[in-house]
């Protein structure tokens, strides 16, 4: 590999060096001398207020690569904030209570009946063998009625748990549950329309991100515009753990953001439905073709993306101590910046969680930077906006292209070189496709 070649390839891990050593180099000193961007705390602190983007960056990571979008992200953080303020300080049939119970109650017999018929028609199909794997099918015990049975059990067990809490008010782990799975119920709703629907999901989601707000702020009420929550007051002490340090070294919201990096990370990467989830992005119909649920994979990947959205809900109410329906404005904006950053291409095919845990602290860290410089904050959103654009422009390799069309110095010929990197990587990608019709 040659040295250009391996630029090429770590340009990403690059920039975030450069800003870092911005930080670093640029950094106003305290009192004593010290380095204040390289201090423990100001370090802590950019690695908290990342994570509640980098949730949803996660999620909307395998909806872009798809070749989708997910403008209700914000949205669904909102009402599940608003769900969890409620349940957590409000005694009592609520309207929290109300959207939150029955929906973890339609989650879990969902999920009971899919997975348990999915291990059914794996153990089969590896029975079979890789041959009459798509022929199988399931006899109506094994494919309908055992996970129907299994479905209704998690339902009950489910209820079971949850309806003593509605009259003392919920704790730390019953609006984790409640949270998420309204989150995960909105998110498979828009996959649902999107593949039933067959539409644009641009479409889809920003009906889903005007619905969402209008929902969060009926369940809010008309005169709750913030729904407070104090641990140790009107709401649990223990729920004070959602923002405290991991044995005094990583902050709890920054653990959660690590996990599902890690966790989704690896499910793209070595499981069989992150193969699928980027041969959709490449080519839909011939995934299709090729014997992939591709509706499927695609309910699956806005479901996720919701549900990471109802888990940042809950470390959101934690960090700020509120709940309110405005919550989430503007952050998927902030997500879909920071999966862009990262590399992965927003016409679907290509990207990893690497490249978006990349791209989350790139923003943090320039957040961070240009407060530290108490730069005014009109002029960092201009700042952030020309970044994204540079970024943008070189992780898709049109940057020379832009020189050639300015007539700049070295611009026709990085366009040339460009351009038959295009010509060679459309030629590859014909051969492998006619490869696989083989």
């Amino acid at each position: 590999m040659t040295a250009l070649k391996l630029l090429s390839r770590t340009k990403l891990y690059w920039g975030l060096i450069a800003i870092f050593l911005i930080g670093v180099l640029g950094s106003p000193v305290s009192s004593k001398g010290n380095n204040i961007f390289l201090s423990y705390g100001n370090l802590l602190d950019v690695l908290r207020q990342v994570s509640t983007t980098g949730l949803i960056a996660t999620g909307m990571t395998a909806v872009i690569i798809t070749g989708g979008i997910d403008l209700s992200v914000g949205s669904l953080m909102a009402i599940c904030s608003v769900v969890c303020a409620m349940l957590l300080t409000v005694p009592g049939v609520t309207p929290g209570a109300v959207l939150g119970v029955p929906t973890v109650a339609v989650v879990a017999l969902c999920l009971g009946f899919v997975v348990t018929r999915f291990i059914f028609l794996n153990v089969e199909k590896s029975r079979a063998g890789a041959d009459a794997a798509r022929d199988v099918r399931l006899d109506g015990v094994r494919g309908v009625v055992t996970p129907a049975v299994v479905g209704v059990i998690l339902c009950c067990l489910s209820l079971w748990y949850l309806l003593p809490q509605i009259e003392p008010k919920f704790g730390v782990l019953g609006v984790l549950l409640v949270a998420p799975c309204v989150g995960l119920l909105f998110g498979a709703l828009n996959g649902f329309i999107i593949v039933a629907g067959r539409l644009q999901p641009f479409i889809v989601t920003l009906a889903m991100m005007v619905t969402a707000l209008g929902i969060a702020r009926l369940t809010a009420g008309q005169n709750n515009a913030v729904l407070p929550v104090y641990t140790g007051s009107n709401a649990t002490a223990d729920f004070e753990m959602l923002r405290s340090l991991v044995f005094g070294v990583i902050p709890m919201p920054g653990l959660f953001f690590l996990g599902a990096i890690l966790i989704y990370g690896a499910v793209l990467r070595f499981t069989p439905f992150g193969r699928y989830v980027y041969a959709i992005g490449g080519n839909e119909e011939a995934a299709r073709l090729s014997g992939i649920a591709a509706g499927r994979v695609k309910i699956a990947t806005y479901a996720v993306s919701g549900l990471l959205a109802g888990i940042a809900a809950v470390l959101y109410v934690a960090q700020y101590r509120q709940g309110k329906p405005d919550a989430g404005a503007g952050l998927e904006l902030d997500a879909i910046a920071a999966v862009v950053i990262g590399g992965t291409s927003l016409m679907g095919g290509r990207g990893s969680l690497t490249g978006t845990f990349c791209g989350v602290l790139i923003f943090g860290l320039l957040s961070n930077i240009l407060q530290l410089h108490n730069i005014n904050s009109n002029l960092q959103l201009v700042l952030k906006g020309m970044i994204i654009i540079g970024t943008v422009l070189v992780q898709e390799r049109n940057a020379a292209d832009l020189l050639g069309y300015l007539r700049l110095p070295g611009g026709q010929a990085a366009r040339k070189e460009t351009a038959a990197a295009k010509r060679l990587s459309s030629e590859t990608s014909s051969l492998n496709l006619g490869g696989n019709k083989e």
